[in-house]
């Protein structure tokens, strides 16, 4: 058993460096050869400051406009017309954190993550400077329209919690009602399974399995911090900034100590994994809100079908090598027999339907710990007369 644990390690962890590998140099050479980010901001389409700004939020290990050369993760959109954003956030950091850093990034000024919430964390109170706001006129007047993919749904629905909270300092007027629309694409509502195969301990959601591609991922984004290669960096970064992980700001022996796990985002939990577990996510819902004046709009994907009852992936030509073994993987998933489930009800059945990183139960709207609005819908034409406050 603990020998197949080690191989299928190797082979998870062979095939996700190379495919980052393949993104990341495709990224380097298509600005260095073509200087295609030069090129496409000249073929931005301009668009009237009457309509409403669409900010696109990106997930795990995603990017915004100007990393990786002229590569888009969402495949080119904000080249179609300037009032469509693309924040660039931490692509492994916290909810919180990205939701503090998207305020900021609309805006202007430093981000600010809260004085409680730094200190209990380990990191610097502030963080990147944006000079010049992306949508500076941003207010209940002038709202716009929330899109996350992934992780990135649980980004925008913790934006909108803390303007309603009122949860930036120079900034009482703010209202949930600066939001217009929230739209999840594929996104981590209520967690995903796929946390468990990775390396998150199912017993609490927060912790690391000892050996597991998550603990490489760990010492490879902690090194790559510590490095501080700025031209690589510049390329893609994980948002570790604020944290201060640089050999600049501390020796070989503050090295040790972020490998060992004695602080840095790993040890502290504000990092973006824990936020994804059925755990953490059921923690984050437990202070999140549907409003009544939003409109709510989420669109759920699944790579498996039923065969002779069993839920498996729905074809191997229609699913790339990895995502195949992954649907097959999630489609499989038992939660430990010795373990506690997540919550009350919990069915290993309901989380089989995936998309490879994303159960489509998790999908569909938020329903743990408490079940919100919603209705179920085929066709976009039966979504006619939108109505808000309901997913």
């Amino acid at each position: 058993m603990i020998v197949l644990q080690f191989i299928e390690l190797f082979v998870s962890t062979l095939v996700h460096l190379s495919y980052g590998f393949y993104i990341f140099s495709t990224g380097v050479a298509s600005d260095w050869i073509y200087k295609t980010s030069f090129e496409d901001d000249k073929e931005i389409i301009k668009s009237s400051k009457d309509l409403i700004p669409i900010v696109l939020v990106h997930g795990i290990f995603g990017f915004g406009k100007g990393r990786l050369g002229g590569l888009s993760y969402f495949a080119g959109a904000e080249k179609k017309d300037d009032r469509v954003l693309v924040p660039d956030l931490g692509s492994l950091t916290s909810v919180y954190d990205r939701a503090r850093e998207l305020f900021y990034y609309l805006k202007g000024g430093r981000v600010d993550y809260g004085e409680e919430h730094s200190k209990a964390c380990g990191h610097s109170q502030f963080g990147r400077v944006y000079k010049q706001g992306n949508y500076p006129e941003w207010d209940e007047d002038h709202p716009i329209h929330l899109v996350g993919h992934s992780a990135g749904a649980q980004v925008v629905r913790v934006l909108q919690q803390m303007l309603a909270d009122k949860a930036f300092e120079g900034y009482e007027n703010t209202s949930e009602n600066w939001v217009l629309s929230v739209t999840s694409l594929s996104g981590a509502l209520n967690g995903t399974t796929r946390t468990y195969f990775d390396g998150m301990q199912p017993e609490d959601g927060k912790s690391l399995m000892p050996v597991s591609l998550l603990q490489l991922c760990r010492v490879g984004v902690i090194v790559y911090e510590w490095l501080d290669i700025r031209w690589l960096k510049d390329y893609y970064s994980f948002g570790f900034d604020h944290f201060s992980m640089t050999w600049r700001k501390v020796s070989v022996g503050g090295l040790i100590d972020y490998l060992l796990g004695n602080t840095g985002p790993f040890a502290s939990g504000d990092w973006i994994l824990p936020d994804v577990t059925i755990q953490g996510s059921i923690e984050l819902n437990s202070l999140l809100r549907t409003f009544p004046r939003t409109y709510y709009f989420s669109y759920a994907t699944k790579h498996t079908t039923k065969v002779i009852g069993r839920v498996v992936p729905s074809g191997i030509l229609r699913i790339h090598p990895l995502i195949f073994i992954r649907v097959l993987q999630m489609s499989q998933y038992r939660h430990p027999r010795d373990v506690s489930p997540p919550y009350k009800g919990y069915s290993d059945e309901d989380w089989w339907d995936n998309d490879g990183a994303l159960n489509t139960i998790s999908m569909t709207h938020p329903r743990l710990p408490v079940e919100h609005p919603s209705r179920l819908v085929i066709k976009d034409s039966d979504c006619q007369p939108l109505q808000p406050g309901i997913w």
